[in-house]
């Protein structure tokens, strides 16, 4: 008698159709999660409230909570809601223009050429409003985004190339930045909690001004999807699908720009966010960023409002700036990111 053994069956992936009904369920369930930190971000802090307090401090001029609502923590929500998302998708844009999986506008010197340019805007100029200084944030973002791309070799950067460059960038930008504080004590009141990063001091007339920026970096971004993707199979292969890597690269660098000069000009420099979602989401969508940029978009807010509330629990009745808690929270996890990756590659 013969034995005959069944061939192996092929592993099998699930269908595009599925796929999507899973990435679109898991984006909805995203989106429900950031409703509930938007909701505990309104109740938590040196006051709590309950929900129903919440609820008449929105709706409710003649409530107890309408001036601790309105005036503090509705501010602070959505400017974290639109920093978050910022420097989420920015993260999101760099990694995938210079093909760095650790690129992030906090680490390679984005977020600090926006800081040293309205650290000099405030000292040298007395500019104290966001409108004076968001277009300092904005040039300052972008002349190191160019910088960063041509030292790091421009098409040709390595991660490595680009984490050095940047390093050295973000070095000597923030030698500056603490430089002009020391030297201009008039001046360090006014930007020691900027320099930080803070949505303590949040305003509405900053989240509507800022909004326009985040806005048109939003929709850059979201354009951005299916060319980048094209540009991740080389520049040859992003030709033959029709799309021109250096535009590409221009609008990438635009659109980090604008979304990294915005959030810096309204709360100041936050590193990591733009770091840590885009791979805790690419471990949920893949490289592909038509799915990639709305998850961080949804996420990085999560991520940052969370951070916010953390910070006002931590040391209440005072707090720990939101920027200091992410930077605790991102060191660790982009020494795992490190570790992983030199795993891989050895």
């Amino acid at each position: 008698m013969s034995l005959t053994t069944s061939p192996p069956v092929p592993e099998t992936r699930a269908p595009a159709g599925a796929r999507r009904i899973t990435r679109a369920t898991g984006l909805a369930a995203a989106a429900g999660a950031l409703l509930v930190i938007v909701l505990l971000s309104l109740a938590v802090g040196a006051k709590p409230l309950s929900p129903g307090e919440v609820w008449q401090g929105l709706v409710d001029e003649a409530s107890s909570g309408y001036p601790v609502v309105h005036q503090m923590r509705l501010p602070r929500t959505l400017l974290g809601l639109l920093v978050g998302m910022a420097l989420g998708l920015a993260g999101a844009v760099m990694q995938s223009l210079t093909r760095n999986p650790i690129a992030d506008p906090g680490l390679l010197g984005i977020s600090a050429g926006a800081a040293a340019a309205v650290v000099s805007a405030i000292s040298f100029l007395g500019i104290v409003s966001f409108l004076g200084f968001v277009w300092f944030a904005l040039a300052g973002a972008g002349a190191v985004a160019v910088v960063l791309y041509a030292v790091g070799g421009g098409r040709n950067a390595t991660p490595a190339r680009l984490a050095l460059a940047g390093s050295a960038l973000n070095a000597a930008l923030y030698s500056y930045v603490n430089a002009v504080q020391l030297l201009d004590t008039a001046s360090l009141d006014r930007m020691r909690f900027w320099t930080v990063g803070s949505l303590a001091a949040a305003q509405s007339a900053t989240v509507v001004r800022v909004a326009p920026f985040i806005a048109a970096g939003l929709l850059l971004a979201l354009a951005l999807a299916r060319p980048l993707n094209a540009l991740s199979m080389g520049d040859d292969a992003a030709r033959a699908l029709g799309t021109s890597p250096g535009r590409t690269r221009a609008v990438g660098i635009v659109t980090v720009t604008l979304l990294c000069g915005a959030a810096t000009a309204a709360c100041g420099p936050i590193v990591f966010v733009g770091l840590m979602v885009p791979h805790l989401v690419r471990a949920l969508t893949g490289p592909d960023l038509r799915w990639l940029l709305p998850y961080c978009a949804v996420l990085s807010p999560a991520i940052m409002l969370g951070a916010d509330i953390l910070g006002r629990v931590l040391a209440r009745p005072s707090e720990v700036q939101v920027g200091i808690v992410t930077a605790v929270l991102g060191g660790p996890v982009f020494l795992h990111f490190i570790r992983r990756r030199r795993a891989v590659n050895s």
